[in-house]
């Protein structure tokens, strides 16, 4: 167990006799000068915390009831992005020549101050693209504090790219490239300027084969934790490139689209993120709620809402995402094809490339993010003689969300990358790294009060080693078994599935199970916790932080935290030692980011 100090409410409190007292807390001592400061009686406090864990468990439970009925809310109200502006509809890309699941929306109000309160026309637009990645759109725009209010705030016009819940029948990555580059040259002919495009993760990808795929299109291109190079990562912190191995590769989406009718749901995708971390899934969120309790309802309610919105892929755009990209990493290879057209070279984007990354980030490392730079040019001056500038910039803390909600540590980033793009367009072509100085430590400080420089890079400076042979064993063996389970499997799998089974899959889907189960249309005495909560809001009472038992109960909590953290290390590490042993043929294990840097 952690050793808990005695707070400094319990030691002896010393003033002189002299000195008069400013608030209740702070007693004159004048006739006993070496007094302890009173301290509530042990019984008292017992009795206090004893009341407040009751009420904070009632309450605990009526937060899980709401963030239910909020899902099913949600759901039946057909999934609806979650920003936190309003909009208006420009284009549905259902309704183009070529469907995809995609729509434009244009911001036009921020709280109360409407487009021309906000908006300098002589500024560029900025476009927000969000990750399909099995959850639903919003993250860009989920605070007052993300991207679409950072644009915002520096004067661009803004506008969101958003999805609906179903694919298109037989929906390709094609299509969807496709369908965005109408919305780009849409917001570009509107405004008669190319339109900066702000990719998250999935999206940043998607962007990045737009740029390439239709060079010149689109102003600079801000990439936002987007993953490039698949097969980078750092040993003992990014397991997931690995798991592939141990699965057999694409086959295994392919069925779950096959038995989803053509569909594949994006709740095992978000059921995959959270494995990365089971004990922040199974306990530090809710110990948190738990222990704080009186200020985190809200925040936890609005993005559980988002996070348990899930979207669906086609089984087409799963099954290449899968295969093309995260297994055969064809991207930055240079050999991924779309519609059976010449291979996507990425040395054909000419528009600048910003690249935000965390080192916080295990979802897309550095590595991932800035690793296909070397793997392209191959050297500095290939890279210059392709007349690209490519500046990125890097965070130490922000975890893979942080980076596009624009939380506390991450908005100066974001800030900083449009307010100072006229100087990343007149930058010379070649690699730079991003610095920010700000004495003020101040996220919202004014643009003078904080100092921006570009210092050049080598591009061997992002050249990270990884067991490649080891990853492209992993490829064979994917296209392998999809080739078997196409050939012989499919067909009867997509002749089972029915719209009954699809359905039953669906609500009967973990992820979605652990949530709703707690609403009262399935637990009827949940309705008690109900009534019970709203009396205790009322009539809240609790326990100053200062008794000894919230300390308690806070070690307590760090050590279970601990123990998860130790439990995920542990499989980590014995997957990475399986993946080298079936894989790996004895190859040197790859640097870590810390070697790397210190090199």
């Amino acid at each position: 167990m952690t050793q808990i100090s005695p707070p400094d409410q319990f030691l002896p409190v010393f003033r002189p006799a002299a000195h008069h007292a400013t608030s209740p807390q702070e007693p004159v001592l004048i006739s006993e000068p070496f007094a302890p400061a009173r301290a509530e009686p042990p019984v008292a406090g017992a009795l206090a915390y004893q009341r407040d864990v009751l009420e904070r468990t009632v309450l605990f439970w009526d937060v899980l009831r709401r963030r239910a009925n909020n899902m099913l809310e949600h759901e039946q109200a057909g999934l609806p992005p979650l920003l936190n502006f309003k909009y208006e509809l420009l284009l549905d890309g259902r309704q183009l020549p070529r469907p995809a699941n995609y729509a434009l929306l244009r911001i036009t109000q921020a709280g109360d101050l409407c487009w021309d309160d906000c908006v300098d026309p002589r500024k560029p637009p900025v476009i927000v693209l969000d990750p399909r990645a099995g959850h639903g759109p919003g993250l860009g725009g989920f605070k007052r504090e993300s991207e679409v209010g950072i644009a915002l705030h520096t004067g661009h016009p803004v506008y969101f790219v958003v999805f609906f819940p179903e694919p298109c029948p037989d929906q390709k990555i094609a299509d969807v490239l496709d369908v965005l580059k109408t919305f780009v040259a849409h917001v570009a002919e509107l405004h008669g300027s190319k339109p900066i495009l702000y990719g998250n993760c999935q999206a940043g990808w998607a962007v990045t084969l737009l740029s390439a795929a239709s060079p010149g299109l689109s102003g600079p291109t801000v990439l936002n934790g987007s993953p490039l190079s698949y097969w980078s990562g750092e040993p003992g912190i990014n397991p997931m490139r690995m798991m592939a191995g141990f699965s057999g590769g694409s086959w295994l989406a392919h069925f779950l689209g096959d038995l989803n009718r053509g569909r594949f749901d994006g709740a095992w995708l978000v059921q995959n993120f959270e494995m990365l971390k089971p004990g922040n899934a199974i306990w530090d969120k809710y110990a948190k709620l738990f222990n704080e309790i009186d200020t985190e309802q809200e925040r936890f309610l609005d993005f559980e809402r988002w996070w348990n919105g899930f979207y669906r892929l086609s089984t087409e755009e799963i099954v290449a995402i899968v295969e093309d990209l995260f297994i055969g990493n064809r991207l930055e290879q240079g050999t991924l094809r779309l519609d059976n057209e010449s291979a996507v070279d990425l040395k054909r984007i000419t528009n600048p490339l910003i690249i935000f990354a965390s080192y916080g980030d295990n979802i897309t490392p550095p590595h991932q993010a800035l690793g296909w730079i070397p793997s392209v040019y191959g050297t500095t001056d290939a890279l210059k003689k392709a007349g690209q500038r490519i500046v990125y910039l890097t965070n130490r803390h922000v975890g893979h969300l942080g980076i596009f909600v624009s939380a506390s540590v991450a908005r100066l980033e974001h800030r900083a990358i449009l307010e100072h793009l006229d100087r990343i367009k007149r930058l010379e072509p070649g690699l730079y790294e991003m610095k920010i100085d700000n004495p003020t430590n101040d996220p919202d400080c004014a643009k003078d009060q904080y100092a921006v420089r570009f210092e050049p890079r080598g591009v061997e400076q992002v050249r990270f080693d990884y067991p490649e042979k080891a990853f492209a064993h992993v490829r064979d063996v994917s296209e392998h078994f999809e080739g078997v389970y196409q050939s012989l499997f499919s067909p009867w799998v997509q002749a089972m599935a029915t719209p009954w089974l699809s359905a039953w899959l669906h609500w009967m889907h973990p992820m979605r199970v652990r949530t709703y189960m707690w609403s009262e249309n399935f637990m009827p005495w949940m309705r008690v916790i109900s009534i019970w909560a709203d009396a205790i809001r009322c009539n809240r009472s609790a326990a100053p932080s200062e008794v000894p038992f919230k300390a308690l109960e806070r070690g307590m909590i760090e050590d279970v935290s601990a123990l998860w953290e130790s439990v995920r290390k542990v499989r980590d590490a014995a997957q990475e030692r399986a993946f080298e042993q079936i894989y790996g043929n004895g190859q040197a294990r790859p640097q870590s980011i810390q070697e790397h840097t210190h090199d």
